[in-house]
């Protein structure tokens, strides 16, 4: 009887026996779970990539070597994971074609260059923040997803109790554990998506703090360029 008890207490019997209601709450919070794994090993992979490219290509780009040249390389072997390489090639791409203007007015041919690198950098921003609303959105939603699977259970569990002429701990405990294991489900799918949002946030603002301090940094050699031009 004991061992009865025991296999009417275990995991996957809890869950098969649980209502259509509460089981269809776990199966989302399984999904969700599932596809937040999937986001965070992506995510995890992107944002190190651009990490590792931005810092190589910031060492080629304070070498010393000609920006036209740099320009030629990035552009014959362009490297996608790179959101400084976008930033830097808009940037230099509206500075040599309006710099080639005869007249060119300096300030004309800086503000041009400011709006390309900003385009760009409103691009990379976008792709190094995809995925994190889902996160956020599966990290506050989950907890509450399984605690209606565990209220509807327990009531579920209570309806039953109606049916019984003695309640006792054994015919309460099953209805109960059914329903707690929601909520265990959505604090397992909450916990590693708020985490992870946090994380990714926290590198997508160093990374995009970064792109704008590139982008200044470009812009004063390309305002010394033009004006020495000028001169």
């Amino acid at each position: 009887m004991e061992a009865n008890a025991v296999d009417q207490m275990s995991m996957w019997n809890l869950i098969s026996n649980a209502s259509l209601v509460v089981q269809l709450v776990m199966l989302i919070l399984v999904g969700a779970s599932i596809a937040s794994w999937v986001l965070i090993f992506q995510r995890s992979q992107l944002l190190r990539a651009a990490r590792n490219s931005l810092n190589i290509f910031e060492d080629r780009f304070w070498s010393g070597v000609d920006l036209s040249k740099l320009y030629r390389e990035v552009c014959s072997n362009p490297d996608p994971d790179s959101g400084v390489e976008q930033i830097f090639r808009a940037g230099f791409k509206e500075f040599s074609r309006l710099n080639q203007q005869q007249h060119a007015n300096p300030a004309s041919v800086m503000d041009g260059v400011a709006r390309s690198m900003r385009v760009a950098i409103s691009h990379e921003e976008e792709k190094l923040e995809q995925a994190l609303p889902f996160l956020a959105t599966v990290g506050s939603t989950s907890p509450y997803i399984g605690l209606f699977g565990t209220v509807w259970g327990i009531m579920n569990s209570f309806r039953g109790l109606a049916q019984v002429q003695q309640a006792t701990l054994a015919t309460v405990a099953p209805g109960i554990a059914e329903a707690l294991i929601a909520t265990a489900i959505g604090l397992f799918a909450a916990i590693p998506a708020v985490i992870a949002y946090n994380r990714f946030a926290a590198r997508s603002e160093n990374l995009i703090a970064r792109y704008y301090t590139f982008a200044d940094e470009f812009q004063a050699i390309l305002h010394r360029k033009v004006h020495s031009k000028e001169d």
